[in-house]
């Protein structure tokens, strides 16, 4: 077999371990099962279309296999969603939550759904799983402000994917008034820049020469925070989290799921 083969076959290979070990959480959590039986076919297709473009970004960051251009990154893309997609279906194949009885509509919404956090991690398995000696480039690329910040985004989307569907978002933002949420949301601040800064974590970053603490803080963990936020937003929306709110319980619902997102937003600043 060409070597070129060899190493795509163990590119692909990795990708499924890192699909199936990203969307493991997921596979077995009975509200994603629903949602994706249920969830309006607009709202997926609007969440799946804007996946494609981050993916195929994430592939210029931490592609599955090296990639040299833009039409290696969008096969990236498509390659790690398939995979993902594959993997999907044999996990909840395996834990008997696709059957005969259902219809085609309902398990294509399961399998495309359930793909979302397995194609990110087909997409990082090389990063995360594979050599990093060969990855020179890509952490080049990730080490720059457009780079990090995106990095951020991409953590803060698949931890507040993985928490968004379950109804204890929901709970805890009707349990909190608003000066709890406001604490909650400095509280999250203060955690993604020590996290990033502070605590000697692995990859923690360091301060450039001549680059105040406070500027680095608004530049960077503000901004970072303010993508969660966003981010988390539109994963309420896409769920239907969201849904005939008056604005200051959306603003606490999306405040909450924030915390998990932006503690994911610091963690792949650290890891990725």
């Amino acid at each position: 077999m060409a070597t070129s083969e060899r190493r795509f076959l163990i590119a692909l290979a990795r990708a499924f371990g890192g699909a199936l070990l990203f969307a493991l959480p997921l596979l077995m959590t009975m509200e994603m099962w629903q949602l994706g039986s249920t969830m309006h076919p607009l709202r997926l297709a609007l969440f799946l279309a804007a996946m494609f473009p981050l993916l195929g970004a994430l592939a210029y960051y931490a592609g599955f296999e090296q990639s040299f251009g833009w039409l290696d990154f969008v096969l990236n893309a498509c390659v790690a969603y398939a995979v993902a997609f594959f993997a999907a279906a044999i996990g909840l194949a395996l834990l008997a939550a696709l059957g005969p009885g259902m219809s085609t509509e309902e398990i294509v919404g399961r399998l495309a759904l359930q793909a979302v956090p397995g194609s990110i991690g087909a997409m990082l398995a090389r990063s995360q799983l594979g050599a990093r000696e060969e990855e020179q480039e890509e952490e080049r690329r990730r080490d720059t402000y457009g780079g990090e910040l995106f990095l951020a985004a991409v953590g803060a989307l698949f931890v507040a994917f993985n928490v968004a569907p379950t109804e204890e978002v929901v709970l805890i933002a009707q349990m909190m008034s608003g000066w709890h949420a406001v604490v909650l949301a400095l509280a999250s601040l203060a955690m993604m820049h020590a996290f990033v800064y502070a605590v000697e974590f692995r990859g923690q970053t360091t301060l450039a020469e001549g680059v105040s603490p406070w500027s680095e803080f608004l530049r960077l963990t503000v901004v970072a925070y303010a993508l969660a936020l966003l981010i988390s937003l539109y994963v309420l929306w896409t769920f239907e989290r969201a849904e005939d709110l008056a604005t200051s319980e959306l603003l606490i619902e999306t405040v909450v799921l924030g915390f998990p997102a932006a503690l994911g937003a610091a963690a792949a600043r650290l890891i990725l």
